[in-house]
């Protein structure tokens, strides 16, 4: 009986998700205020947003500092058509969301993970940026390899790569790039990192400097990391149609990112996508500031969302982050939806709107029915 109560509670949640929220706030773009999207945070500015939005860090089964989604890029050529230029990205997960930026380039960007080592994780990258004359200076500093001669702006990610396939680690660079990080984010910036946080970067840092280019997505299950492609792999992969937009592949791209990340506006948060606080608390700071959230990139969390009965939660927080028509979200589907690019995911976009409409209405009510509302 208990089980049973459960579920039909369950399936009730789009219909109280309805009357709860009356008026729809997904479908009103951002009102005229006298607020804007800064041009630039200060690292006072930048600490103190990341904090205030914070809520308590969550478990996940794997490190997860390498993304698994070998086609996130074939979508790219369609949110480039879709979203409307200069608004905010939001995403979790480590540095595919860097690809999506380079590709959009919105205003603002905001990175959401339950796990506070996602977070350290990106506050590594951001130093490695803003330490950077270029991408091969980058991936030196990345993989604690020394820069191969040759190396310019006009190399091509494949030749990038090749040239540091033959390049043994160095421990004393390592080293010297992990005081650097550590000196950029806790001297120049003055984050209040402890020294747990550091040993973290510390860890991040540590399995590049093992791994090379070659280091995959790992999990605390014991999944063989043959499964899955490495950052390499990631870097050189293309769209379906042979075109690259890897962060890594040009230096337009590449320059992109650390804009944003020398300018303090890609902002890294601990939360919980079902929770009460982050999402609304970044939903409220973008509308207050008369933008939208643009394009949205929930990986596979809203899988573990309907597992753990929270995806209306999320929906909820949803629906007060202010978006308009074109604003959409990029989701990932594993082993369930077909693909013929040799990848266990699949990159599926759908619209935010047009979702939480159809939530309101009781049309969704499993993560089948979201993953067949894709498009």
């Amino acid at each position: 009986m208990g089980d049973m109560s459960q579920r039909h509670l369950w399936l009730a949640a789009p219909l109280a998700l309805a009357a709860a929220l009356g008026v729809w706030a997904w479908t009103q773009s951002a009102s005229a205020t006298a607020l804007e999207l800064p041009n630039r945070l200060s690292s006072g500015e930048f600490w103190a947003l990341s904090e205030r939005f914070s809520e308590p860090g969550g478990y996940f089964r794997s490190d997860n500092l390498v993304s698994n989604e070998l086609t996130f890029q074939h979508v790219i050529p369609e949110l480039k058509r879709v979203v409307t230029p200069g608004g905010v990205y939001f995403g979790v997960g480590p540095d595919q969301n860097f690809t999506y930026i380079a590709a959009l380039r919105p205003k603002m960007a905001f990175i959401t993970d339950i796990r506070r080592d996602n977070l350290l994780l990106h506050l590594m990258y951001k130093a490695l940026f803003e330490l950077s004359d270029d991408r091969a200076d980058f991936l030196s500093r990345l993989v604690s390899r020394p820069r191969p001669s040759g190396l310019d702006e006009a190399t091509d990610a494949g030749s990038l790569f090749a040239a540091y396939a033959g390049v043994r680690p160095d421990r004393e660079l390592f080293e010297r790039t992990l005081e650097a990080i550590a000196e950029r984010l806790t001297g120049h910036h003055g984050f209040p990192l402890s020294s747990a946080d550091l040993a973290a970067i510390e860890h991040v840092l540590g399995n590049f400097y093992g791994s090379g280019p070659g280091l995959s997505y790992s999990s605390r299950g014991g999944f063989s990391a043959r499964r899955y492609p490495s950052y390499e792999d990631l870097q050189i992969a293309t769209d379906a149609e042979g075109t690259p937009h890897a962060y890594m592949a040009s230096e337009d791209a590449f320059r992109a990112v650390r804009t944003l990340q020398r300018n303090n506006l890609l902002v890294p948060v601990v939360g919980d996508f079902g929770g009460p606080k982050a999402l609304r608390a970044i939903g409220r700071y973008v509308r207050d500031r008369g933008a939208v959230i643009g394009a949205f990139y929930t990986s596979n969390v809203e899988q573990y969302l309907f597992q753990e009965r929270a995806w209306f939660a999320f929906a909820e927080n949803v629906a007060t982050m202010p978006v308009d028509e074109s604003s959409t979200f990029i989701r990932s589907c594993f082993n369930q939806c077909a693909t013929s690019f040799g990848s266990r995911s699949v990159t599926l976009l759908d619209s935010i709107p047009g979702l939480m409409r159809d939530v309101a209405d009781g049309r969704i009510t499993s993560y089948w029915a979201v993953l067949n509302h894709s498009r």
